[in-house]
């Protein structure tokens, strides 16, 4: 039976070939640039908060930011809990050095830890890791008052797999990053000089001692960007995937998180009552009538 890749002319993914992955470094800098600056002045805004973690999605975005807006334009808060290393505070100041951006350090464990003490039951690290990011994002969204806008860090990878705090570390004004597989990410954060050991080291939000990104996923980032490029960005069916090597189970559960999780990428339903109800037919762009 011939596959429909061959009948249509399809070229024939590779799931061992990361090449469809590579980006134009140089535009996608200017892009993100523009997109920041622009976005910030449409929202008649000035500034820009964002929350550094150590990482890389936080380097890459914060560094944007500085070259969009000025460093002394951006804000970096770095809010640790108990279980932070003292890697990702270090990492943090090594961006703030370089990038020449304010950072600050607000701890967040005494409120988490009080609310928990508070609760009768048995807590999962779940709970206490979205409680944790969203402590970060309300403390971002306080220090943007009254004239920052907040950047969000999720990546094009987390936000199909549902991997993140919907309002936690979700929640953002704008988000330059989000439309970057973490291969891509990563490949424009060494274009752009993110200091190597952030770029390499494990994925991680700290969420509990020893948590990773790939470690809880049960995969690399890598073998869910192709798979995901494939199955997103040229609408490929899973059967075709299968079809070219791609192992049938990845394949499988990157489709079912994908699917589970579209309601964190898109604005709570309401409830449709009146002749034009906000979300269904009362739509305009983010800057309607701005002059």
């Amino acid at each position: 039976m011939t596959s429909t890749l061959a009948r249509t002319g399809v070229v024939r993914p590779d799931p061992k070939d990361p090449s469809p992955l590579r980006i134009d470094e140089a535009l996608v800098r200017k892009m993100l640039i523009l997109f920041i600056r622009d976005e910030t002045v449409k929202a008649r805004l000035r500034r820009a908060v964002v929350g550094v973690s150590g990482g890389v999605d936080s380097a890459v975005t914060v560094a944007l930011a500085a070259e969009a807006l000025g460093p002394e334009n951006v804000l970096a808060l770095f809010t640790p809990y108990r279980t932070s290393s003292p890697e990702s505070r270090d990492h943090a100041q090594q961006l703030s050095r370089k990038f020449g951006f304010t950072l600050e350090e607000v701890p967040i464990t005494e409120q988490v830890d009080a609310y928990f003490r508070a609760r009768k039951e048995k807590v999962d690290k779940v709970r206490i890791g979205n409680k944790m990011a969203r402590e970060r994002k309300s403390i971002e969204y306080d220090r943007s008052w009254p004239d920052g806008i907040v950047l969000g860090t999720s990546n094009k990878t987390e936000l199909l797999l549902g991997y993140g705090t919907q309002f936690g570390d979700m929640a953002c004004g704008i988000n330059p990053v989000g439309d970057l597989y973490k291969t891509q990410l990563r490949e424009l954060a060494l274009s752009i000089g993110i200091p190597e050991a952030i770029v390499r080291k494990p994925p991680t939000a700290e969420l509990w001692e020893g948590q990773t990104d790939e470690g809880e996923l049960g995969f690399t980032y890598a073998d869910a960007d192709l798979i995901l490029y494939h199955m997103v960005d040229r609408r490929l069916r899973p059967a075709e995937l299968v079809e070219h090597g791609f192992d049938a189970q990845l394949v499988a559960r990157i489709r079912e998180l994908v699917r589970r999780n579209h309601y964190k990428r898109v604005m709570p339903l309401i409830a449709k009552l009146s002749l034009r109800t906000v979300g269904h037919d009362f739509l305009y762009p983010r800057d309607w009538e701005a002059d």
